[in-house]
């Protein structure tokens, strides 16, 4: 296929660009006219916008058009904003084809185009195809995506899609009588159920440690595990996401998002469906544990949003990493500021810490004889500082099982048995919040404030919380976490007051503040 005549014109073609997680509107302006052959991209690109010149030359020539042999601009408005990747190919080839008079500009008015473009003219999958699916929503817009990330488009429902496998078969649809627009269906959550290997009824015994997952996944509460290598802390903490309650419908699209941005979603897994478990390790940077860069990314902590972050061997993370973690925890968002803008990345995680009770990690072990000095012991244990370790709801010690008992272990509860539990007094947190607040949150979120309603003590409860308060000496921040944790354990009990058997229990998971 030819050109009949090469018409010096300018093309406008829409696109989109990811400022954090929100779309804007990109304007891909095209000029073909007089002047040496040679195509110039502007407008803030980086190098991999750069490239798309060969890439778009070479797709539209393996395509069966004729690359124009004019001097080509491209200007991807606004100007102002950085462009990223190679998304903006098709937008390009397709613009160049109108500019150049083999696509009617009418056919393609308001369209919203994405797509990397292969040497041989096939569209490759792209990031961000869910954040443009949005903006087509928000447009009123059609919507021309790689055919590969249609169920990612799928999640926005009402947006007429038109997938896209090759640029030849792509213009043939858009020139046709009747292009062959498909209209999406919107988010279908299915309830995972197979969680393999990590399964409450796969692990033996460790009712205390099970009962205080369970306690963190009901109320979204943080927690730390120590306890002597071998003893189940990494199993413990694999199995979480098992008995947490499944995605809404909000919390899915939120999730996906987060990973389109990131470039993390595959044929394979085209959408998040369950809720996200991230391990780091603990070599791994602040910014990539963050969030951040030259242009911002989102890290470790909001690829974890809606799902758990464990980090293993939390001590032996940089001091910078962990201190890093302090706001996160504390306002479940990151927020990155660079000269342009600040740009906010949802950090809604629940924590999961495990740590060895010193260097080699048999303090305190009956079978195996610890060999740290007194001086590395304390030099080990301050390496996580107090106001991070006040943070943390939970503080729980795993031993090892007993072989006689792990041999007479059967019957163990299964997690779907335990997430029944937890679905139901999450339910009973959110209704109860929506009533009293006007707002849903779980217990993890509630302020000293709310607490007063939400977890009003009897005389007497009052009387023997003070009286444990000042004998453990504990924090401000530490008292409201045990009041956030006494009205997650009342919740699953069924009771509409926090009693003083629930205040017991969550004191038990408390450290005593060092002096």
């Amino acid at each position: 296929m030819g050109y009949n005549r090469l018409m010096e014109k300018l093309s406008i073609i829409k696109s989109v660009v990811t400022v954090g997680l929100e779309p804007q509107t990109v304007d891909v302006e095209i000029d073909v006219g007089a002047g040496l052959p040679g195509l110039t991209i502007v407008g803030l690109p980086d190098k991999a916008v750069q490239e798309s010149k060969e890439r778009v030359r070479l797709a539209l020539k393996n395509s069966g058009f004729d690359f124009p042999q004019k001097k080509i601009v491209v200007n991807l408005a606004p100007a102002d904003v950085k462009k990223e990747g190679p998304a903006y190919d098709l937008p390009i080839a397709i613009g160049i084809l109108v500019a150049a008079g083999v696509v009617r500009p009418e056919l393609i008015e308001k369209i919203i185009f994405l797509g990397e473009l292969s040497l041989s003219g096939e569209v490759r999958p792209a990031k961000g195809v869910i954040q443009a699916a949005i903006l087509a929503h928000k447009l009123d817009a059609p919507l021309v995506a790689p055919s590969e990330n249609e169920a990612e488009a799928n999640l926005i429902s009402n947006i007429s899609f038109l997938p896209a496998q090759n640029l030849k078969q792509l213009v043939g649809d858009l020139i046709a009588d009747k292009p062959p627009f498909v209209q999406t269906s919107g988010v279908k959550v299915e309830e995972i159920r197979d969680y393999g290997d990590y399964d409450f009824q796969n692990i033996v015994g460790q009712h205390q440690a099970k009962r205080a997952l369970e306690i963190a996944a009901a109320g979204g509460h943080n927690i730390l595990l120590s306890g002597s290598p071998g003893g189940g802390k990494t199993l413990l903490s694999r199995s979480v996401t098992s008995i947490l309650p499944p995605l809404e419908e909000e919390e899915l699209l939120e999730v996906t998002k987060i990973y389109s941005v990131a470039g993390l979603l595959t044929q394979e897994e085209p959408i998040i469906c369950r809720r996200p478990f991230r391990s780091p390790h603990h070599t791994t940077s602040a910014v990539a544990i963050i969030g951040g860069g030259t242009y911002p990314k989102p890290g470790e902590v909001s690829l974890a949003n809606k799902g758990v972050l464990f980090l293993d061997e939390f001590p032996e993370f940089p001091r910078s990493v962990l201190e890093a973690l302090r706001q996160p925890l504390e306002d479940k968002v990151v927020s990155v500021s660079r000269a342009q803008a600040t740009i906010h990345f949802p950090a809604d995680f629940i924590l999961i810490a495990a740590r060895n009770p010193c260097p080699c990690g048999y303090l305190g072990d009956e079978r195996h004889e610890c060999s740290c000095s007194s001086s590395q012991i304390i030099s080990y244990n301050r390496r996580v500082s107090g106001p991070l370790l006040d943070r943390i709801d939970l503080h729980l010690t795993v031993g090892k099982m007993p072989t006689k008992k792990i041999q007479d272990a059967i019957n163990e509860e299964s997690s779907a048995a335990v997430r029944k539990r937890v679905v139901k007094a999450r339910q009973v947190a959110l209704s109860r919040s929506r009533k009293i607040f006007k707002i849903a949150k779980t217990n993890s979120f509630l302020t000293k404030k709310e607490l007063q309603k939400a977890a009003k003590l009897s005389e007497e409860d009052s009387r023997f919380f003070e009286s444990a308060v000042e004998s453990l000496d504990l924090s401000m921040r530490s008292l409201i976490k045990i009041l956030r944790v006494s009205r997650t354990i009342a919740d699953l009990e069924g009771s509409t007051q926090v009693r003083g058997p629930h205040l017991a229990e969550a004191l038990q998971y408390r450290q005593k503040d060092e002096k």
